[in-house]
């Protein structure tokens, strides 16, 4: 992307509104490259899924496909918008608690992958196996196990439960069945949890003879290339691509480097290749003081950047990286220990805190990161959703455009007036 100034964003903005994101596709093929590759060094044979639920927007989506990635969805929504951008099924990863059976099964027929999740999950499963007994059916198990990271997971089949035994034996005594990999997912980011969920991992395909597994999926929650501030976070040292590499892939490299068949590492990331690809760019819409208390509000909303971040900005606790571009650098209004309000009627509704230095009405606020949940969970609250603009060395384009009311109501159903005042 190429350097922001004021004069490109305000001529962005008089074609695409106050506020808009910005994406940077040829970032994320930079980031999904540079993370396969620190994981091939070690081991060759790896590879890796991204997780549409961070952002499915077709042309980052598309670029995973480019790259001979995975797709990995947990929902409907997320299949169809794989299938509509060329994904063969035997590319896709099928994940989550609840699961469209009918889309289930065209993958596993299609040498997808799907991962039993539960009994519920388990019971389709069998039943499948029993309409196809010409067909050779792979499947994979979500497994949950105490990865020691403080949390009891909800989802997975426990591995050390009777389901697990009954899952992996209805399986290897099947006919016409077989396990295509085994899958795990946790929420922690630190490295000594990708390390346990690694290693724990290889343990159960030592323990149930899993001596032909193709694949052994350790799932996401990895962080990005954020910037360090350890002068405001100390303790918030953000491992890089190569430290889950050393973490995980060497493990597998140590386990089966000599084997001539060694099982496919795949990883699931979604933040963690995504956040750092799109920017939201809004304009400062005024500053008031209130109690002596300097308040801008920008056209936007924390919803916006990172809506996982809600209660971290209500505890005003983290910052999003931000930048200021001056309509005026002339101006010499300056302020200290303002905070940036957003345009929602939410109290706290903060998209930063305490800023000091120069700013006035009409500037352009740039918030860096806000790639993962941003697009896809911002809610059609106040205000839709904002354009998105791609950035790229061929030049600009719009890859999503502003939501409008028709896009927000065009799904209710309106009383009809010619029935309203009749008796």
């Amino acid at each position: 992307m190429q350097n922001l100034s004021y004069d490109f964003l305000h001529g962005l903005s008089e074609k695409y509104g106050d506020s808009f994101y910005l994406v940077d596709e040829e970032k994320y093929a930079s980031n999904f490259s540079d993370l396969r590759s620190a994981f091939r060094k070690i081991y060759e044979n790896s590879n890796i899924a991204f997780s549409y639920k961070t952002n499915y927007m077709p042309t980052i989506c598309s670029v995973v496909n480019q790259l001979g990635g995975y797709s990995e969805v947990v929902s409907d929504l997320e299949y169809q918008a794989a299938k509509r951008i060329g994904v063969d099924d035997s590319r896709i990863i099928f994940n989550g608690p609840y699961k469209n059976y009918g889309d289930a099964e065209n993958i596993i027929l299609h040498n997808g992958h799907v991962n039993l999740d539960s009994e519920t999950d388990f019971r389709f499963f069998r039943e499948l196996v029993k309409r196809y007994p010409d067909r050779k059916l792979g499947i994979g198990i979500r497994c949950n196990f105490d990865v020691q990271d403080g949390i009891l997971s909800r989802f997975g089949i426990d591995t050390e439960s009777e389901l697990f035994r009954e899952v992996l034996s209805f399986i290897q005594s099947s006919d016409n069945a077989y396990l295509k990999n085994l899958h795990c997912h946790f929420a922690h980011r630190q490295l000594e949890c990708w390390s346990n969920r690694a290693k724990i991992m290889l343990a159960l395909t030592d323990r149930y003879h899993l001596t032909d597994i193709e694949q052994i999926d350790l799932g996401g929650g990895l962080s990005g290339r954020k910037p360090n501030n350890p002068e405001e976070h100390p303790d918030e040292m953000t491992p890089d691509y190569d430290d889950y590499a050393a973490a995980v892939a060497q493990q597998f490299s140590d386990r089966f480097g000599s084997r001539a068949r060694k099982p496919e590492l795949v990883i699931e990331p979604g933040g963690g290749l995504a956040g750092d690809v799109m920017k939201l760019v809004t304009k400062v819409t005024d500053i008031r003081r209130v109690r002596g208390k300097a308040i801008a509000t920008l056209l936007g909303t924390f919803y916006n950047i990172n809506p996982t971040l809600v209660f971290t900005f209500a505890e005003e606790s983290q910052n999003v990286p931000m930048r200021v571009f001056r309509k005026d650098p002339s101006d010499p209004a300056v302020y200290e220990d303002l905070d940036f309000g957003g345009s929602t009627c939410i109290e706290f509704d903060y998209m930063n805190r305490h800023y000091n230095g120069p700013l006035a009405v009409g500037d352009y606020v740039v918030f860096d990161n806000a790639g993962a949940y941003s697009v896809v969970l911002k809610p059609p609250f106040i205000i839709p959703n904002f354009a998105v603009v791609s950035v790229t060395s061929k030049g600009v384009r719009e890859v999503k455009r502003a939501e409008t009311f028709e896009d927000i109501f065009r799904t209710y159903v309106y009383p009809d007036e010619n029935i309203c005042g009749k008796e």
